[in-house]
């Protein structure tokens, strides 16, 4: 019976354990989590999504509080946010800095590649994911994930820096006709993604699916790319993503052709990574009722969470000064517009409730959105539970190597 560790993922000239940990923001797929990927052969991911904040956090920098400053006097205008924009050098210096904290402190022979979402539009969609793609190549990361959307633009934001053709490049797709799409719109470029994430179903976060998710299949969906990219003579590497729990169902994924397979539900409870300590609890003591698909992200995508999240009808202020990383390229969110409505019903109410949407940027920067893959409530079986009712938190090491070498579908406890 074999187990990941009989295979390697060859990206390139690098041979890798086919172990890639996912990009979950804003700052949960965190540096450190990203480094013991890379440390013990594998990749790690860092996210892109709202760096600047992620930056202040870790430097004292203020990106997010000058921002405010500058749009202090439009935080009550509730009807036209087009002027809230991002300062390009300062998003790009953000960027820089977000790079360089990980390819600076990175040791062992795996990689550290960075999840950039495409529908973090900023009120200047071309602009800004320009800027954010090239200052991560400039900073020296392997590899780009392009996430969040069909990214049908933006080898082409790339395709002038000297590192296009050198760094790792990758797309998520949900279904063959997304990457179809991607590589027809892309064929100018003259060069394919280094590997294609497929990303099924049973995911956390934003879904590349509608509420008709549960008809999906990830394995099929897999075969069914694998077979027409052998039609078409095409050779990338397939890494599939979502549900895949265990070193066994890595394994399965693996001896059908996969590549690597990617990975975050059970890391979301190591000490390394972003979620404050309660919160990775709440993980941990989830049960497979508390799991929700819902449509309250302003993206228009739905999302997969813990349906106790904080942040579900909160009638949260949009805080699109400071933040307002989803705000269209005209200046919109359909959170604002939620916002309004439900201000116009209760007119002189001091607290209100939003249901139908959440203002993501607040809510994900406070950890008050728990986005969870599928199988979170498993995840009380992977540890040991404590006399106070809470359960130990795990290391990355312990959970990468559950994942390299078990067999039988089994699942290592801690030692402790």
């Amino acid at each position: 019976m074999k187990c990941v560790d009989d295979f390697r993922f060859r990206l390139g000239q690098h041979e890798l354990v086919p172990i890639m940990i996912g990009g979950m923001g804003v700052d949960i797929s965190t540096v450190e989590l990203a480094l013991e990927a890379a440390r013990l052969g594998g990749v790690g991911h860092i996210s892109d999504a709202m760096a600047p904040t992620v930056i202040d956090r870790h430097f004292k920098t203020r990106f997010v509080k000058d921002k405010l400053k500058l749009y202090k006097e439009n935080v009550t205008n509730l009807a036209d946010k087009s002027l809230v924009k991002f300062h390009l050098g300062e998003l790009e210096e953000a960027t820089r800095m977000h790079v360089r904290r990980a390819m600076d402190a990175k040791q062992g022979s795996g990689m550290v590649f960075i999840n950039v979402m495409e529908k973090l539009t900023m009120n200047a969609p071309k602009d800004t994911l320009k800027v954010r793609l090239n200052a991560a190549l400039d900073a020296g990361i392997d590899g780009i994930t392009l996430a969040a959307g069909l990214h049908l633009g933006s080898f082409a934001l790339m395709e002038e820096h000297a590192r296009f053709r050198d760094a790792k490049l990758g797309i998520i797709v949900s279904s063959l006709r997304a990457l179809q799409l991607f590589l027809r719109k892309n064929g100018r470029t003259n060069r394919l993604p280094d590997y294609v994430v497929v990303e099924g179903p049973l995911a956390g976060g934003h879904l590349g699916f509608g509420m008709d998710w549960a008809q999906y299949d990830l394995a099929v969906i897999v075969a069914e790319i694998q077979a027409w990219l052998k039609t078409e003579h095409i050779d990338i590497p397939l890494i599939p993503a979502g549900g895949i729990f265990t070193g066994s169902d890595a394994t399965a994924f693996l001896e059908h052709g996969a590549a690597a397979v990617q990975v975050a539900t059970r890391f979301t409870v190591t000490k390394e990574c972003g979620l404050p300590d309660p919160v990775k609890q709440e993980y941990f003591k989830a049960n497979e009722a508390d799991i929700e698909v819902n449509g309250i992200s302003p993206t228009g995508y739905p999302m997969r969470m813990i349906k106790g999240s904080p942040g579900i009808g909160a009638g949260t202020h949009p805080n699109c000064e400071s933040f307002g990383y989803l705000l269209d390229a005209n200046g919109r969110c359909a959170y604002i517009d939620a916002y309004n409505r439900e201000a116009a019903a209760h007119p002189g109410e001091k607290k209100i409730k939003v249901m139908d949407k959440t203002c993501l940027c607040t809510h994900m920067r406070d950890f008050n959105i728990w986005t969870c893959g599928q199988y979170t409530y498993r995840l009380k079986d992977t540890s040991s539970k404590l006399a106070d009712g809470n359960y130990s938190l795990l290391t990355a090491e312990h959970v990468f190597h559950d994942y390299q070498f078990s067999k039988d579908g089994k699942v290592a406890l801690p030692s402790n």
